[in-house]
């Protein structure tokens, strides 16, 4: 049992990006709770979660060795997916918390993006870092059986290894359902298992409401403002012209993570990879105004890129009811 003089809990955090950043997106878009997971939040959750399970002081848990590994697209593929931003927001939110950045490049196979080589480096650094560093506990955050080996070389080494995993399913914008688990084998392999969708649903109190940011995401252009329209223009849905050009209209309605835009003769689908830099998809509302760019889908349909919202006009600027009545 370790006493209150006992030697530090040396503890690692290993974040597999891309899963850390999709179970983000779920709290964000999905979930009721509307917000991004807060890292600073969650590596207090770890320090006291590490000192439950170790019978520890929590002032002996500290860590000492956090990292970040994720597949990353070059700057001017950032730039042309409107990511280049929240990149850079993720970089300096990294930084502040002391987290070391491990990127590697995206690879292009078959026409799609795929991030290899992450989970080996993930693995390399840990063990190294466990055996030269002198860590006590490693936390994985991560679902992937790829680990599997990983834990039982660092437990050789006397290194504990704690896992947080999330389990949660949910219907996508495309109408498809999705599903986030964690492997069996993982679960079973390592010294401590934490399922944080149970502990975030069930558990409540201070703790669990600090793994959430409080406040809105920072814009990338917080200053610009909407260019004013002459009054004697009318301020209605202009009609969907050929892809590239831009559309004034009104949001139909949202639901988890997607949207319709209203547009004679059809309404256009948008989500919130669709919205322009700085915009926040959390903050539409139904019946709200936005500008967007005409676009193709996957599926070689009409839909709405590049969506921001704008100023509501005065309702004698617009023929709102004439167009509604239309649809």
């Amino acid at each position: 049992m370790n006493q209150i003089n006992s030697p530090l809990i040396r503890i690692g955090v290993f974040y597999d990006g891309n899963y850390f950043l999709k179970i983000s997106d779920y709290y964000y878009f999905q979930h009721d709770r509307k917000a991004r997971i807060s890292l600073e939040g969650l590596h207090d959750f770890i320090r006291h979660q590490v000192a439950e399970d170790e019978d520890a002081d929590v002032r002996l848990c500290q860590i000492t060795e956090p990292h970040f590994f994720r597949g990353r697209l070059s700057a001017t593929e950032a730039r042309d997916k409107d990511r280049l931003f929240h990149d850079r927001l993720l970089d300096d939110i990294l930084m502040n918390m002391s987290v070391q950045t491990h990127y590697m490049p995206l690879k292009t196979r078959d026409g799609r993006l795929q991030e290899k080589g992450v989970d080996v480096w993930l693995a390399l650094e840990a063990f190294d870092l466990a055996l030269h560093k002198h860590l006590d506990v490693v936390v994985l955050i991560a679902g992937d059986s790829d680990y599997v080996p990983l834990i039982k070389k660092l437990n050789t080494l006397g290194t504990r290894v704690m896992l947080l995993s999330w389990d949660f399913k949910y219907t996508d914008f495309k109408g498809e359902s999705r599903v986030t688990r964690p492997s069996q084998l993982l679960l079973e392999t390592v010294n401590y298992a934490v399922a944080m969708n149970e502990v975030i649903d069930g558990r409540g109190g201070d703790i669990v409401d600090s793994l959430f940011v409080n406040q809105p995401e920072p814009s990338a252009y917080p200053n610009v403002a909407t260019p004013p329209r002459p009054a004697t223009t009318a301020y209605q849905p202009t009609a969907a012209g050929p892809e590239g050009s831009i559309g004034v209209s009104t949001i139909k309605n949202l639901k988890n993570g997607y949207g319709f835009v209203v547009m004679p003769p059809n309404n256009l689908f948008f989500s919130y990879a669709d919205m322009a830099e700085g915009q926040d998809f959390n903050e539409l509302h139904e019946g709200d105004w936005v500008e967007f760019t005409v676009g193709r889908n996957h599926r070689n349909e009409d839909c709405a890129r590049h969506v921001r919202k704008v100023e509501a006009p005065a309702e004698s600027d617009y023929q709102h009811e004439t167009v509604e009545s239309s649809l």
